[in-house]
């Protein structure tokens, strides 16, 4: 719980920085902010400092130092992997799922313009999807498979490795290579991530998500793989991406990869421990509530949970009159008035995907303020359904089944 009794539980979206990686930013933040391109001895420390930096982040997902990439954010390295993969190798038809992040979803969809054919996988009503629906969408001119390891919205944890085997069978016998991308922003630092063990070509990760600081992302290039370069300019990053480093940013995104992993096994049984307490006190105290994702193949810090007859953006609202900070979904489409398109994929109707409320833990949470959540959103969703027409409908008809087939 935060000193000032504020109750963060909107840490998919964003975490706080731990003072850690504050600290070892600072030296690049202040007396040396040398561009570490330049010769000079300052400009040489830079560089060691964003080299040391790699080494953790490669250390962090099992790849070698010299396949990490830096870049701007998760996004961009979403986007490059997906754009640079599909316009510089042979094949137009790019396999993805629907419950993709919108960076991804987005760039298959500017791809499509382009004229590339382009599969999106539906999810079963937990979620999740199969290796057999990916081995079944494989066509001759496939060039990329793009599957999110962990769903930012709901926490289903993706079968990658298994894909990852259908793939490298796939390619035992073909000519054009398929290539391998996985969007691993919500994994990374939070369950056990191993580049060889998942069969990917390509990873893209964020700082900001574990303690790091934001506009700083990393994306893993498997040794051998061709990939152009997304922006264009000077040498940096071995000539692949363009633009004078953030060396501050890296600097602490390296920080936050090595206390992430270090710490993972103690935090992601802590949070296993909350999540399964706090889907069952929600589920048991509040009718006509529902999970949403895979109920155990799920991050160990997310709860997502559909309450029927109300809308999610009330609940935020009522929660921060009370000091808590949650969310309906992801946070890139926070101010959105469509409704969740994962929730969307997993057969919820529009009305009920409306209702759904995202709470995600982080390394300050505590059962302290899951208890007091759970004191004030019985009354919450209470008080919306009393003003809710949807409600007032369903107390007419007196049937859950009939109110849901109108």
């Amino acid at each position: 719980m935060a000193e000032n009794n504020f109750i963060y539980l909107d840490n998919a979206g964003t975490t706080q920085m731990r003072q850690e990686v504050v600290q070892g930013m600072m030296e690049f933040l202040t007396e040396n902010y040398a561009n570490p391109s330049s010769v000079y001895k300052s400009a040489g420390r830079a560089k060691q400092a964003i080299d040391e930096a790699r080494g953790k982040v490669a250390a962090a997902i099992g790849s070698r130092a010299n396949e990490i990439y830096f870049t701007g954010s998760g996004s961009e390295s979403i986007n490059w992997a997906v754009k640079a993969i599909a316009e510089g190798h042979a094949g137009k038809h790019i396999i993805t799922t629907a419950v993709e992040h919108h960076a991804s979803l987005y760039t298959c969809q500017a791809l499509e313009k382009a004229g590339y054919d382009v599969t999106y996988l539906g999810v079963d009503d937990r979620a999740m999807v199969t290796a057999q629906q990916v081995k079944d969408a494989i066509r001759p001119d496939t060039v990329l498979v793009s599957i999110m390891m962990a769903n930012n919205e709901v926490g289903t944890i993706m079968p990658i490795a298994e894909i990852g085997k259908v793939i490298a069978e796939a390619n035992a016998s073909r000519e054009n290579k398929i290539f391998f991308f996985t969007d691993a922003v919500q994994a990374v630092g939070h369950i056990p991530v191993d580049v060889n063990e998942l069969g990917v070509d390509l990873l893209a990760m964020s700082g900001h998500k574990v303690y790091g600081p934001k506009g700083v992302g990393a994306l893993y290039i498997r040794r051998g793989v061709k990939l152009n370069p997304l922006i264009h300019g000077g040498g940096q990053e071995r000539g692949r991406r363009g633009g004078t480093e953030n060396v501050a940013g890296i600097v602490g995104m390296g920080i936050a990869c090595e206390l992430a992993i270090a710490e993972m096994d103690e935090k992601a049984k802590k949070h296993a421990e909350l999540r399964d307490y706090l889907i069952k006190e929600i589920l048991e105290q509040i009718p006509h509530s529902r999970l949403n994702g895979h109920p155990s193949q799920r991050l160990p810090g997310n709860v997502n949970i559909t309450f029927e007859f109300i809308e999610g953006e009330g609940m935020l609202l009522l929660l921060n009159a009370q000091n808590i900070g949650a969310s309906s979904g992801s946070a890139c489409t926070s101010g959105s008035l469509e409704p969740s398109h994962v929730l969307m994929a997993t057969g919820l109707p529009h009305e009920m995907a409306h209702g759904s409320l995202r709470l995600t833990f982080g390394r300050e949470t505590e059962k302290a303020d899951l208890d007091k959540l759970l004191e004030v959103l019985p009354g919450i969703v209470g008080r919306l359904r009393q003003i809710s027409p949807l409600w007032e409908e369903f107390q007419r008809v007196g049937n859950i089944d009939a109110f849901t087939a109108k």
